[in-house]
């Protein structure tokens, strides 16, 4: 008898015990359940729940691996020990080992403290409900380390965790069932209750906290930072830098190139929806587009606080702050999100114009992208409700025009006074 026997065998055994619950988390982790269906017809698919929780985190390990070298990177830059990468993305100022060893030490309790608090809080839950465990918090540690500031205590992201986990998703019944995105739930929480932690220019290099006023403080202040201000002229990054991801920020949200194969490798493998990422696209560029229009006719000043976001050219914002990110990653989460093809667009298109414009709007926290997915996850069973409404209205139009055979007018009456 194998190991995957031995194992079905003692699950059976034990399915009474109070541990179940999470013997049986592990257990299908790592092995498909020797289980087969009895009655009917059933399709069978090679994937279930927790092997697409595993796809979307192995689009998401490149970008973690790429933060730990840039935090390692941003950190010694700061310090003037080393010079800026000038050779592109394959750069070997960038990639260089001590990047990599000081990043790892920075990044590495934050997972742990992530998945650890979160799996904690949901072991707990499987077993006090008696049900099977839940793998959405899968792909929600891995996103939560790479949507914070390096330096963020790790005490205050397990008190953002824990609230996240219960508030943001148990107390609505579980994976599946939540009505926010719990990761953005999470670091909607951190911004409110410890906003120092979350903005300004101190948070997002290691050390600069730290170093705060003394002779030896050191600033990381982001390019939305620097645009906020109106600081465009001490802003020292280029295109490049943006694209690639040779800026400061949170972890996992620099670099537009990994986050761009990350979002391909989602929608090829069929995970993430397209229509939501392009339309989010699409929206963030027309509002880009408003902005600089506005700019253009004159009818803002250059004194304007808006005036800087607003003349940034319409297609950079996608390369800067977190709204790349958050629409590969966040926008498309299947569940907080719009369920119909046309709704998908509608939610989509909303999502890329609203960041841009709390982006613009809100120089205080130079940032978006979370806020308007939050919001727009709130609207989108609204947005799903009045397009099933729409098309509903639409095939009792065809009925009426419709021929009607006499064998088939009972099922058109019938229909027509479930609709009504």
């Amino acid at each position: 008898m194998g190991l995957k026997e031995k194992l079905h065998t003692f699950r059976i055994k034990n399915q009474d015990k109070k541990w179940f619950p999470v013997f049986s988390g592990f257990h299908t982790f790592l092995f498909t359940p020797n289980e087969t269906t009895h009655n009917g017809t059933h399709i069978k698919g090679a994937d279930d729940l927790k092997r697409t929780m595993n796809t979307v985190v192995m689009s998401l390990v490149p970008c973690l691996i790429f933060g730990m070298f840039n935090t390692g990177y941003q950190h010694y830059l700061a310090l003037g020990e080393i010079e800026p990468v000038a050779n592109g993305f394959f750069s070997a100022g960038f990639w260089a080992m001590d990047n990599f060893l000081l990043g790892l030490w920075k990044v590495l309790p934050l997972v742990i403290v992530s998945y650890g608090v979160g799996l904690a809080i949901e072991f707990l839950f499987c077993v006090i409900k008696k049900h099977e465990i839940e793998e959405g918090y899968l792909v929600t540690g891995m996103l939560v380390p790479l949507i914070v500031p390096v330096d963020l205590p790790l005490w205050m992201l397990a008190v953002a965790v824990a609230f996240g986990v219960v508030i943001g998703k148990e107390v609505f019944g579980g994976t599946g069932m939540n009505i926010l995105n719990p990761a953005l739930t999470i670091r909607a929480f951190l911004f409110f209750a410890y906003p120092t932690w979350m903005s300004g220019d101190k948070v997002w290099v290691h050390g600069a906290v730290d170093t705060a006023g003394t002779a030896d403080a050191i600033s990381g202040e982001t390019v939305l930072g620097f645009l906020a201000q109106g600081r465009t002229a001490e802003m020292g990054y280029s295109l490049s830098d943006m694209f690639f991801g040779f800026i400061p920020g949170s972890i996992g949200e620099t670099s537009t190139l990994l986050i761009l194969l990350g979002g391909l490798f989602l929608v090829f493998s069929k995970i993430a929806s397209w229509r939501i990422m392009l339309s989010a696209v699409l929206g963030a560029l027309a509002m880009g587009l408003i902005f600089n229009s506005v700019v253009d006719a004159g009818w803002i000043p250059e004194y304007s606080k808006f005036y800087t976001l607003m003349s940034f050219e319409y297609w950079q914002h996608l390369l800067v702050g977190g709204l790349a990110f958050g629409i590969v990653f966040m926008a498309t989460d299947p569940v907080t999100g719009s369920q119909t093809n046309q709704g998908k667009w509608i939610y989509g298109f909303l999502i890329g114009f609203l960041s841009v414009m709390i982006r613009v709007f809100n120089p205080g926290y130079p940032e978006g992208v979370f806020l308007a997915i939050l919001l727009m996850n709130v609207f989108a069973p609204t947005i799903d409700h009045y397009v099933v409404r729409g098309n509903i209205k639409k095939r009792l139009k065809r009925l009426k025009t419709a021929t009607i055979y006499p064998k088939a007018s009972d099922e058109v009456d019938a229909l027509k006074t479930e609709t009504a």
